[in-house]
């Protein structure tokens, strides 16, 4: 697996990482020992960027990666998230907190709970619109101090929001989701992060897994999928976004790979700053994910891609809509 560099102030990762969330919440039934399995393959394949969040089961994945950390914490380049605060006694009901005291307090819970004693990618996972930015990016800088974070990260964050931040400490990654049917950040994110030196981490960029092609129906979805709430998958939502699948795994059958594997190359190829990190919870799909990196795509395969899926092509916002207000802040 080859490496990328993540922003100016020497992270290096592998291309590609491995999103943990699905391994304990959000995306139906887990299995804690194939998720094991998946993450060691991971490992044992060069994918070094693991990526988690305080607030996954809660709490339950980053003691789900502890168990990996243990035996093989040199391996591993470790990126976790805070901000995103959940009721204790409703889950689903979320909250924000940018605050400098609930910056140190969640990362000294985190490094507990994962066993280790640094952090080496720590990013604020929503921005609280009640907190300027540059106090929590103080904190986080405080944290870099202290030697229990080695880099700072921000999700889903503005362009102004950036600028703000990085006159208070360097930033060396951006997580926003990123894929052929989000590809909004195009416009003013991907371009503000070259501007300042920042990476570019994607998530969902194989769109929560409707790119893969293998969501059929509405009903593919398990009870407790989280998916089911997306607009993107409800409706005519759903069926003209199926439409797009059948014309990416058009184009995936000419090149002889699969959808998932063609649209995972597509956002790798959009630049050596752009570390994406497909979530998956079983090795099957792990290896599908692995062989996308050896993908090659010519300048004619991503301006037919691009013809495709263009901008704007996905029907439905990606989000709920209270979930919307969250983003790009």
């Amino acid at each position: 697996m080859k490496q990328r560099k993540l922003g100016n102030q020497g992270l290096v990762t592998s291309q590609m990482g491995l999103g943990c969330m699905g391994m304990s919440e959000f995306y139906g039934d887990t299995d804690e020992a194939e998720s094991l399995r998946t993450i060691h393959r991971a490992i044992d394949a060069g994918i070094n960027l693991l990526d988690t969040a305080d607030m996954y089961g809660p709490f339950k994945n980053e003691i789900l990666l502890s168990k990996v950390l243990k035996d093989r914490r040199n391996e591993v380049v470790l990126a976790t998230k805070f901000g995103i605060v959940r009721s204790a006694t409703d889950p689903t009901v979320r909250g924000f907190n940018g605050s400098a005291e609930y910056c140190k307090k969640a990362c000294d819970d985190s490094l507990q709970r994962l066993g280790i004693d640094t952090i080496d990618l720590y990013y604020l996972h929503r921005v609280d619109p009640q907190v300027p930015i540059e106090e929590t990016v103080g904190a986080m800088a405080d944290l870099v101090k202290a030697g229990k974070v080695r880099y700072i990260g921000l999700s889903e964050a503005s362009p102004a929001t950036l600028r703000k931040a990085m006159a208070v400490h360097p930033v060396s990654a951006l997580q926003t989701e990123y894929s052929l049917w989000s590809r909004e950040p195009e416009d003013e994110i991907i371009p503000t992060c070259r501007e300042l030196g920042i990476g570019f981490v994607p998530y969902s960029p194989l769109g929560r897994g409707f790119l893969t092609g293998e969501i059929k129906t509405f009903d593919d979805l398990a009870p407790n999928d989280f998916r089911r709430m997306s607009p993107r998958f409800q409706g005519e939502n759903f069926e003209k976004n199926l439409r797009l699948v059948d014309k990416i795994k058009q184009l995936a059958n000419e090149k002889g790979c699969t959808t998932s594997q063609l649209a995972l190359a597509w956002v790798m190829a959009q630049g050596d700053d752009i570390v994406p990190i497909p979530g998956t919870k079983r090795v099957k799909y792990l290896e599908e994910n692995i062989a996308a990196a050896d993908l090659t795509l010519s300048a004619q395969e991503l301006a037919e891609i691009n013809n495709l899926a263009p901008k704007n092509v996905a029907a439905g916002d990606r989000y709920p809509a209270a979930s919307m207000q969250a983003l790009n802040r």
